[in-house]
Parts: C-alpha cells; sequence; structure tokens
C-alpha cells in the first residue's frame, strides 16, 4: 500500500467549515445586546436571568463566545473582551454592532448560491434611488465608524503632510456624517473646512457639526458631485471611498483639480481597488460577492484613482497601501 504524498493539509478547509458559526456567534449576541450585560464579570446565569433566557443554552452560547475570543471566561464568570467591549456594547460612541447586521442582511442571496451559479443572476430590475429616509439611516450608521477609527487614520494621514501646517480651507467629499472632515479640521489650529455630500446626508452632518461645535469652523455644501460644483479655493481636499459613486471618474477628479490652490494636495482613501486578476483582496471579493453574483458589477482596478489623478494634470501622484479595519485601501495623494 503507496499512501498519498501530500506538501499541504486540509486544516485551513477544515477551519472554513466554522466561519459561518463565528459570524452567527456575534451576530447573536448582537441581536441578544448580550454584550451589553458583559462589561463586568458576570455568571451565565445572571445573564439568562436578566435576558429571559435559558440558563444552560446561555452558557453554552457565552462558551462559543468564549472561543471565539469575543468574551474571556474565568472562574465560571463571563466578560468582554477589548475588542467586544469596544465595538458591541450600545451605547458606545464606537458601537458598530449594528453596521454588521446591516452588512449581513445583504448576503441574504447567498443562501441561493449554488442556484445562482448555475442559472446566473435573476432578470435586472431598475434599481430605485435612495430615499431619504434610508439615506439618512446610513449616514447616521457611520457616524461610529468613523469614530471607531476611520476619523483617527485621516487625522494620522493629513497631519504628517508637510504642507498641513500651511492649510486654511479644506473640502471634505462626499463626507457622510462629517466626523472625517471635522477631525482633520479640529487637528489644525485654523484650518476652516467644507463638508460636501447630498442634501439630506449634509443636513445629518450638520447635526453633529452642531453636536461637537465646530459651527465656527466646519459649513456644509449640498449637492452631487457629478453634476453640482463643489466650491473652490481649497488646500486640501479628503475624500473617503465616496469615489465609487463617480459616473466618469475623470469628471470628477478634474473638478477636484480646479477647486485646488495651485499647490493644494488632493488626498483619497479608496477601498475597491482589486489586484491578482479581480480576486484579491479577500474582504472585497467576499464582501461584493451577494451583489456580484446578482450582476451588479463592483470594485475597479488598483490604481484607478491614482491614473486619473495623472490624466487630468496633477503634477505628481503618490500611492501606498493601508491597513485598515475594512481591509487593504488604497491611499492616492495628488498634488497640483
Amino acid at each position: 500500500m503507496k499512501l498519498p504524498e501530500l506538501d499541504v493539509g486540509y486544516g485551513e478547509l477544515y477551519k472554513t467549515i466554522f466561519t459561518p458559526v463565528r459570524c452567527k456567534l456575534m451576530l447573536t449576541g448582537i441581536e441578544l445586546k448580550v454584550f451589553n450585560y458583559l462589561s463586568e464579570p458576570v455568571s451565565a446565569e445572571e445573564v439568562a436571568q436578566t435576558l429571559d433566557a435559558h440558563i444552560g443554552n446561555m452558557a453554552v452560547f457565552l462558551d462559543g463566545l468564549t472561543s471565539v475570543d469575543l468574551v474571556r471566561k474565568e472562574d465560571g464568570l463571563y466578560q468582554n473582551m477589548p475588542i467586544a467591549e469596544s465595538f458591541l456594547v450600545e451605547g458606545s460612541q464606537t458601537y458598530v454592532g449594528h453596521m454588521f447586521t446591516w452588512m449581513a442582511a445583504f448576503d441574504a442571496p447567498l443562501d441561493d448560491m449554488a442556484k445562482l451559479v448555475k442559472e446566473g443572476p435573476p432578470p435586472k430590475q431598475e434599481a430605485p434611488p435612495f430615499s431619504e429616509e434610508m439615506l439618512t439611516r446610513g449616514v447616521s450608521m457611520m457616524v461610529n465608524t468613523e469614530l471607531a477609527g476611520d476619523a483617527q487614520l485621516a487625522v494620522k494621514i493629513v497631519s504628517n503632510l508637510p504642507e498641513f501646517p500651511s492649510f486654511k480651507k479644506m473640502l471634505d467629499l462626499g463626507c457622510g456624517p462629517g466626523l472625517i472632515g471635522m477631525s482633520i479640521v479640529d487637528a489644525h489650529p485654523d484650518m476652516k473646512g467644507v463638508v460636501f455630500d447630498l442634501p439630506p446626508v449634509v443636513a445629518v452632518a450638520e447635526k453633529y457639526i452642531k453636536e461637537f461645535q465646530m459651527e465656527g469652523r466646519v459649513e456644509t455644501l449640498g449637492g452631487d458631485f457629478n453634476q453640482s460644483p463643489v466650491g473652490g479655493g481649497y488646500d486640501l481636499v479628503y475624500t473617503s471611498n465616496a469615489l465609487q459613486f463617480a459616473q466618469d471618474i475623470d469628471t470628477v477628479v478634474k473638478k477636484v483639480y480646479d477647486a485646488l490652490n495651485l499647490g493644494g494636495v488632493f488626498v483619497s482613501v479608496f477601498g475597491f481597488g482589486l489586484t491578482n486578476e479581480g480576486t484579491k483582496p479577500e474582504n472585497l471579493v467576499l464582501g461584493s460577492l451577494s451583489t456580484a453574483l446578482m450582476g451588479q458589477g463592483f470594485g475597479v482596478e488598483v490604481g484607478y484613482i491614482a491614473d486619473s489623478m495623472l490624466r487630468v494634470g496633477f503634477k505628481s501622484v503618490r500611492s501606498r497601501t493601508l491597513s485598515t479595519a475594512w481591509g487593504p485601501m488604497e491611499l492616492d495623494m495628488g498634488r497640483k
């Protein structure tokens, strides 16, 4: 008997089988608000009584959360690990559980993945425009993700620019709730800022400008950057993932170029760049798999933004890859 000669094991395949279980554990914890009650050490019985749940199965469930390092267990008591305490406890400024629940809902088509692969996407239907309610809900959800790391990253990128001390005015293009633009302005002693997005979105941003007492330094401008003017006289234009909505990338990037002062800097953080013939990065490919199977393309080739910057006239463009909570992202910086 000759045994097969192998230079690889199936361990990674075995681990893949349990990935949906890990996801279900976290989402169930979010749904039941379990993490809200684990900021201090507590027994499974106490949690079960608080949530009117089955004591035995609550213990099994909490052991599961412990196995995936969301919770620790010591002397029979359970407590959030730092990552769960920071991001999965409702009421925290950095709570992102609602975002994960929302994202998981988009993967419903994957339940019929075999059918989609065999038969192709369903007949295309005209996509309805985003309602004001949908925009407001989606943008409000972004507030915590920006406070949970996106704004801090933006401040680090911009404050390290050699031109930063000389900046007088900036634009946050596609600002969402506006916290990134506000944070960059707040990191500068006297720079003023404009946050730009669709009118229903800037209505949300105005609320946070008041909440964070930035009225004297940050103002709003509403419109669709594909058609609307974005103002001018900027030393810095910052955008984070908004350029995925550009109908013609060169038209929008040229609009940014024209809005900048001579010597101004355009900073783009973009998480939709594909590599390896459209198969990497993993988070982008898997995150967009359901929409792709439904016949909606997603993602562009890495270098998409940088190439456009060069085409429209930026005198120099520098690019690098950022490591973020969302996975690798492209950082492109064009100087006029």
